[in-house]
């Protein structure tokens, strides 16, 4: 797998903008081709991604129009007509039609578009359509909320190329937070076939991420094939699952207040199912992201999000540990649980790689051969201040 420059314009056909004034922003990305989508699995879905669905059936898109600063959800009728206004301005610049637009919004939930204000960053914009990296960039600003930096990646793979831009630091529980990811190859695939990528890469890359347990009414994630490039679906679908598993580790060590990250490696599990309950588990308990905060080695509260996860499990059998690098660099590992057995005068090893930034957590379950990996962050008091004060 080697890594390109130029983010999602390092794919052939694909060119961008960003634009931002404050709190709100415009991103345009202009890529025609086959494509497909997966979204949110909340009952509250925002009007942009209904519009993104029903424009997906005829299974292609020549680009996708995104705003930040309102989410444009619960926000019914007039909602619905916002989002197709904003498909309308990107399909009458490009002219195509308006079906063939994607359109995703992002920020606070109940309140109404500024059209007004989406025409000034749009004409802004559309004069600074590119197929550089900069322009890759520039989308990935244009459309972060409480994000602290842009998060893409590029890759050629077998002859092809994968690239994705995505955006999101808070309610990040995708069971595709907000989470708004674009993703770009020059594969030759049908839109059925694209789609079947799609889901096998975000099964294991986003739907395995959790910052703070809550999903978002937003949570979209398009992807478009530009067909420049020929070669083999197994390539593309080694390079997406990379370039995806890549965005969820940085969306991770991107969230809010987020000073840890930390993946949870389940092995030894008697079903896939089962380990993905553990390892989600685990990533998603708030008792174990405070510990990992504080650099406590309470590995009880770990056995215990097992224990409630709903996998099957038998405590004399799981083993436990912890791997990470100290804040001096050193790598280290260290065995807190031994096929059910507590292993003595461990913690103050095991507190010192809770010390550094980034930790893995290991859990056999010894029941079988299946395994999972997990990716979450710690929660910190400055986590509780961005939300406490998110709409002033």
């Amino acid at each position: 797998m080697k890594r390109v420059e130029g983010g999602i314009c390092a794919v052939s056909g694909v060119s961008a903008a960003g634009v931002r004034r404050g709190r709100h922003g415009l991103a345009l990305i202009v890529a025609s081709g086959a494509a497909a989508g997966m979204f949110t699995t909340n009952r509250v879905r925002a009007a942009p991604l209904e519009v993104t669905a029903q424009n997906l059936v005829g299974g292609h898109l020549d680009g996708v129009i995104a705003n930040s600063g309102c989410a444009n959800a619960y926000t019914g009728p007039r909602g619905l007509e916002d989002a197709r206004s904003m498909a309308r301005l990107l399909a009458g610049f490009l002219g195509t039609d308006e079906t063939k637009i994607g359109v995703a919004s992002t920020g606070v939930i109940g309140r109404y578009l500024d059209l007004g204000q989406i025409q000034s960053l749009f004409l802004e914009a559309s004069a600074n359509l590119r197929n550089d990296g900069t322009a890759s960039m520039d989308a990935e600003r244009a459309i972060m909320t409480t994000d602290t930096r842009p998060k893409e990646i590029a890759v050629e793979h077998g002859g092809l190329r994968v690239a994705g831009i995505v955006k999101g630091a808070g309610m990040i529980e995708p069971n595709v937070a907000t989470m708004l990811c674009f993703l770009y190859t020059d594969a030759v695939i049908s839109a059925e076939r694209l789609h079947d990528c799609l889901a096998d890469a975000v099964k294991d890359s986003f739907n395995m991420l959790t910052v703070d347990g809550d999903t978002s009414t937003n949570d979209t994630v398009l992807i478009t094939a530009t067909g420049r490039a020929t070669g083999r679906e197994e390539d593309l679908r080694e390079a997406l699952r990379y370039v995806c598993m890549e965005l969820a580790r940085m969306m991770a060590r991107d969230g809010e207040g987020a000073s840890k990250y930390f993946e949870v490696s389940v092995t030894g599990a008697a079903s896939e199912k089962d380990a993905r309950l553990a390892a989600k588990a685990v990533a998603r308990s708030s008792l174990v992201k405070t510990a990992v905060y504080g650099a406590d080695p309470n590995w009880g509260r770990i056995i215990c999000a097992v224990g409630y996860s709903g996998a099957e499990m038998d405590p004399t059998r799981i083993t436990l540990g912890l791997e990470g690098k100290s804040r001096e660099g050193s790598a280290s590992r260290v065995s807190l649980v031994e096929r059910g057995k507590i292993v003595d005068n461990v913690l103050d090893r095991a507190q010192e790689i809770m010390k550094g930034e980034e930790i893995i957590i290991n859990i056999d379950l010894s029941l079988g051969s299946a395994s999972a990996r997990g990716f979450g962050c710690d929660l910190t008091h400055e986590y509780v201040n961005v939300n406490a004060n998110y709409t002033t």
